[in-house]
């Protein structure tokens, strides 16, 4: 027998304390408070990135056409007031030599300049310089107050004008007043609404920054590089391009603050390459950059306060406080060097490269104890203080302007520039035009009057415009029944179709279907496209048909037909399932040339892994440095911009096609190939098979039958990971269901359609 007793006792003890002897008094974190996920399995793949910056995340609502709104905007009138204001100055944040145009320049820059080639990820277009982790690198140093001076301006217009058009524009405008002619400008960025927790930045040890003993501790490199500075193999690993954690570009002192300048150079080389800069390009930027304003190092960075992101609450969302004087001005604290690189900080000249190559440079150390040169004629030159009438500086220079000085090819092209300061003019307003626009993707999506559509600027990836009238209605439909007829399986115009389609790039804007480069080099060459060969010379016999017999003027493009095919393939796969679809087929796409495709910036989008295609390069375990086919997967689904259910409602349809890059068996789980069903979920989910490693890697794996008479199959990570990881395979049940089949054409034939129209932007804003 239980007796209570002593469990009464102590209830009435906690009652007449006024406790709840159920309830505890204590609280250890709320949601999101660590440990989280991530925290426990760090290793787990994490879908949930597909759903990052949603509709739900947009104060503006989904039916917000900003294209629309920022067209009403007087371009000329908001540039008046931009300019009006860089040439003023308040008490909080003063400017430089009265005129805030340098300051702005630097933040516009610092914008632009993350962008790499890579992955395409980075740059302006979203104004991720507002969040984490970007506002709160080191060499982000008080751009927060640069875009708190504008936010009056963003204010007035609202959501008329992005933050991240805002900030180009600012940049722009704050050339134009020191006398430099700007290139042009288009709007028609889209601002993010949250901060961006995929991007890879780079290997380096995360440091604590709330104990850290200074802000600057997260500028680490070691873990991204491979041998040494000057080796023959000295690398630095994809898809990065900065030299170091949290700088824009490389060290300014130099690497590893060594004060070396042919070191700097191969930094600079290798990190404006990764940029899709060339050796001209990138002396007009830096001598361009370096021919306004100064730099600050007045402070020692371990007296410099939190950044943005975990200053204290007091601040506003302002970091980098500084405790010495009035904390700006003459006092100001930024990448810790001090001094200014001209005579004339506010105007466009070529001062710049004049005293580089005019004077022997000395180094010395900052206030701040940072590595910089000063000349060594003390007759040289002097520059006024930005802040103190009457008093004179003496000039400073960077390791990594003195690099521009001493690498040879570097060299050359400063010679042409001093040579001939129009040159230099004209490749630095055209290098500036680039560099703020290198991430908008096709000329479609550039908004506003000072916007430039030459063809001969290559980095845009120009498609001529059409000098015909477009295919019809009818047209598609006769052009489904001819290419249906060439005998072609539909696995193979799938494959080709989508092999056209998938080089898209959200983050950048580029590849896909439009302009037919799955035709030409590189694309046509690449080892996962060999497949594409004999469909897209089949295509072009019909092209040339048509084209010679239609009326009317009309023409259809290789790569409508491409898709075309695809989507009339399909319809007939998902007519063969039981499941009668129309396939969306919008017409319009443009053929482009070869003369008008840059071989090498499209280089940079062959895949190095494609789970759509269960494709992985050679090498791939070599070069992949522990990461797995499947995280790369997850990377091309989100740079497709899918959602989960698309990614794999998607890999289940192609998987059903055999849209894989050699025809090989793999995932292919099915004895009805080219039929649309929904085979690859069931086998996927079931539990009459029992997967076993097929290599001693991991990468391939078998399905044998627990039962007696049924087939074994054979898979790679990027078909099992549908089934092993608990969110994906979350999704394949609903697929795998006896109510999923009808479901998953649909969602396929949605999803399908998205990606042939990513790049579409001819139709859509």
């Amino acid at each position: 027998m239980l007796h209570l007793s002593h469990d009464k006792t102590n209830t009435q003890s906690y009652h007449m304390q006024g406790k709840c002897p159920f309830g505890g008094d204590r609280i250890g974190g709320v949601d999101g408070t660590p440990p989280a996920l991530s925290d426990w399995y760090p290793n787990r793949l994490k879908v949930e990135q597909l759903h990052q910056n949603g509709p739900q995340a947009n104060p503006l609502g989904e039916d917000f056409n900003y294209a629309e709104a920022f067209n009403k905007i007087d371009l000329e009138a908001l540039k008046q007031e931009i300019k009006g204001f860089l040439t003023s100055s308040v008490d909080w944040w003063p400017s430089d030599y009265g005129n805030y145009g340098p300051q702005m320049i630097r933040m516009t820059w610092h914008s632009a300049g993350t962008y790499r080639i890579a992955d395409g990820r980075g740059g302006a277009g979203e104004a991720l310089q507002r969040f984490a982790p970007i506002n709160s690198w080191w060499d982000n140093g008080n751009t927060d107050k640069s875009r708190r001076l504008i936010w009056p301006i963003k204010q007035k217009y609202g959501s008329a004008l992005s933050w991240a058009d805002l900030i180009v524009l600012t940049g722009n405008c704050a050339l134009e007043i020191m006398g430099f002619p700007t290139y042009g400008f288009a709007g028609g960025r889209h601002d993010a609404w949250e901060a961006d927790n995929s991007t890879y930045w780079g290997p380096e040890v995360i440091h604590d920054l709330r104990t850290a003993e200074a802000p600057d501790k997260m500028v680490d490199r070691d873990k991204r590089w491979r041998g040494q500075n000057g080796d023959a193999d000295y690398d630095l690993e994809n898809p990065l391009a900065a030299s170091h954690q949290a700088l824009i570009y490389v060290n300014p002192e130099g690497p590893y603050a060594s004060g070396d300048p042919l070191g700097s150079a191969h930094d600079i080389r290798v990190t404006f390459t990764r940029m899709a800069m060339n050796d001209e390009e990138t002396v007009a930027l830096i001598a361009g950059g370096h021919a306004f304003g100064k730099s600050h190092g007045m402070v020692p960075s371990k007296e410099i306060g939190m950044p943005p992101e975990i200053a204290p609450m007091e601040l506003m969302g302002l970091g980098w406080h500084n405790p010495k004087g009035s904390g700006n001005a003459e006092n100001t604290m930024t990448n810790g060097i001090e001094g200014s690189w001209t005579p004339n900080p506010t105007q466009w000249d070529n001062d710049y490269l004049t005293n580089l190559f005019k004077f022997e440079w000395k180094q010395e150390h900052s206030p701040a104890g940072a590595l910089q040169w000063t000349p060594v004629d003390e007759n040289a030159p002097k520059t006024p203080d930005a802040h103190i009438p009457g008093q004179m500086n003496r000039l400073m220079m960077m390791t990594t302007d003195i690099a521009l000085k001493l690498d040879p090819e570097y060299r050359k092209v400063c010679e042409k520039f001093l040579g001939d300061f129009d040159a230099f003019t004209q490749a630095f307003s055209k290098a500036w035009y680039k560099l703020t626009h290198r991430d908008m993707g096709p000329r479609e999506r550039y908004l506003g009057p000072e916007k430039r559509n030459e063809d001969d600027l290559l980095w845009q990836d120009p498609i001529p415009l059409a000098d015909y009238a477009s295919i019809d209605a009818a047209d598609v439909k006769a052009l489904k029944e001819e290419i249906m007829g060439l005998g072609i399986s539909v696995s193979d115009l799938v494959f080709t179709a989508f092999s056209a389609a998938v080089t898209h790039r959200h983050s950048d804007k580029r590849g896909g279907a439009n302009g037919g480069r799955l035709a030409l080099a590189p694309q046509k060459d690449w080892a996962v496209n060999r497949r594409t060969v004999p469909v897209v010379e089949a295509l072009r016999k019909v092209q040339e048909k048509f084209n010679n017999s239609a009326a009317g003027g009309k023409k259809v493009s290789l790569a409508d037909l491409i898709v075309l095919g695809g989507c009339a393939a399909l319809e007939k796969a998902a007519a063969d399932a039981g499941v009668p679809t129309e396939v969306p087929f919008t017409p319009g796409r443009r053929d482009t040339t070869q003369e008008l495709t840059d071989i090498e910036m499209f280089t940079w989008l062959k895949p190095v892994a494609d789970g759509f295609r269960n494709y992985l390069g050679k090498g791939f375990s070599e070069i992949s440095r522990g990461v797995s086919s499947e995280e790369m997967f997850l990377d091309k689904a989100h740079l497709l911009a899918l959602t989960a259910p698309e990614w794999v409602a998607l890999t289940g349809g192609l998987r059903a096609m055999n849209a894989n890059h050699d025809s090989s068996p793999y995932g292919i789980f099915t004895d009805r190939v080219g039929v649309l069903t929904n085979d690859f979920f069931t086998v996927l989910t079931s539990t009459d098979y029992e997967w076993q490693k097929a290599d001693a890697t991991g990468l391939t794996f078998s399905l044998e039958p627990r039962v007696a008479g049924k087939k074994s199959y054979v898979a790679t990570r990027a078909d099992l990971v549908f089934g092993s990881n608990s969110h994906l395979r979350a999704v394949a049940e609903v697929y795998a269901g006896s109510d999923g089949h009808a479901r998953f054409v649909k969602a396929f034939v949605k999803a399908w359609d998205k990606v042939m129209m990513l790049d579409r932007y001819d139709v859509k804003c």
